[in-house]
């Protein structure tokens, strides 16, 4: 109160250092969130791993080759997928395409979902396009053109190399799309409206029965001549490379934070220099020298929990200003909204605690002082 325009100072350089350490932190749980959640798009996807056979082999993967997947020890389910030419079209727009065939349970498993509308099921069969496939039939990726049939024809590649023509014989609508625009001309349809089962698969999705059997069963795919491709494996490396981009972001916000507090600590030693005869005054008064110490610790204090409380409403609001722009830019070039800046809960109440810690650590060598200080010494120094 006595120096007002200092304490100010003193709270927002406080506030500055820990706005930074909310902000970069914050863009490394976002940047975490994001890439995160384009990996893990489902529950199951994690303990799943997709299996195919080298080219090289010259193995094929059959109905029977699935089932014997499935009897495999550890493995909780299976899913296989088939992909052959195909013609597709709407009207009289044709198109040649790659059409991919699984159960309903290939999206749960592959981690797969469409970016508009839904998957499909057995009690609700379509089909689903990718970006590229939609534009073969002068289709435009919207949600108004969800429900429009399409009729196709699919060209089956035999195990002896001859091929099999097979029409769908019924029209099935488009219940949804794959937006990414590096996705291959594809179309994915429920295998139970084909009236001829695929000859030929050309992978499985095989499901753990937990996570603490992927590795085992890993390597037992592994021993039976398949290429293992394990979504958890993308995961964990992900989460390595995220950890030390956090790990860096977190150094230079801490970097800022101790400037911070070493700025506060040399507030309170100012503070303590200039009030030694105001501690002469209280204690000649009858101040214990705990009043003396505790006065000093709770302005330390208070300065670091409202340096704190500043600092993250500096922080989120320069990542909530940074999402808004970002999303802002995102819907003008059609790309989907997301969020760049994520500040957990439990982060914030962590920052403030630590606030509060660095106020008392900044103020306890002061109160120390000025609690040891005898009045006669106090008016001397006066």
């Amino acid at each position: 109160m006595v120096k007002p325009m200092r304490t100010v100072l003193t709270i927002l350089g406080t506030a500055i250092g820990i706005a930074t350490v909310v902000f970069l932190i914050s863009l490394g749980y976002g940047l975490q969130y994001i890439l995160l959640g384009k990996l893990v798009t489902t529950q199951d996807s994690l303990i799943t791993m997709e299996a195919t056979y080298p080219e090289e082999s010259n193995l094929t993967m059959t109905q029977s080759s699935l089932n014997d997947l499935s009897k495999l020890q550890n493995v909780g389910e299976v899913s296989g997928v088939a992909e052959f030419p195909a013609e597709i079209k709407i009207t009289d727009s044709p198109g040649l395409i790659v059409a991919r065939m699984a159960s309903e349970n290939y999206f749960r498993l592959s981690g797969i979902v469409p970016d508009i509308g839904q998957e499909f099921s057995d009690a609700n069969p379509g089909v689903i396009l990718s970006a590229q496939g939609a534009q073969l039939i002068n289709l435009p990726v919207s949600a108004a053109s969800l429900g429009k049939q399409v009729s196709m024809k699919i060209y089956y590649q035999n195990a002896d190399g001859s091929s099999t023509e097979v029409d769908v014989g019924k029209t099935l609508p488009i219940i949804g799309f794959i937006t990414d625009p590096n996705a291959s001309p594809l179309v994915i349809m429920p295998i139970n409206t084909l009236p001829q089962p695929p000859p030929l698969f050309k992978s499985a999705f095989v499901k753990a029965k937990d996570v603490n059997v992927v590795n085992t069963l890993k390597n037992n795919l592994t021993d039976k001549g398949f290429i293992i491709s394990a979504r958890l494996d993308l995961v964990n490396q992900a989460q390595k490379v995220l950890n030390v981009i956090t790990i860096v972001l977190g150094v230079f916000g801490i970097t800022a934070l101790t400037v911070s507090a070493i700025g506060m600590f040399n507030t309170m030693i100012v503070s303590f220099m200039e009030r030694t005869y105001e501690v002469g005054v209280m204690k000649s008064l009858g101040a214990m020298d705990s009043d003396v110490r505790n006065l000093f610790l709770m302005e330390s204090f208070i300065m670091g929990v409202s340096g704190g409380v500043v600092g993250i409403l500096l922080g989120v609001s320069g990542g909530a200003v940074f999402n808004f722009v970002l999303n802002l830019v995102a819907k003008r070039l059609g790309g989907k909204p997301f969020n760049l800046f994520i500040t957990p809960a439990w982060f914030i109440m962590l920052v403030i605690g630590t606030s509060a810690v660095i106020g008392l650590i900044s103020g306890f060598w002061p109160a120390m002082r000025a609690s040891r200080l005898s009045p006669k010494e106090a008016f001397l120094r006066k």
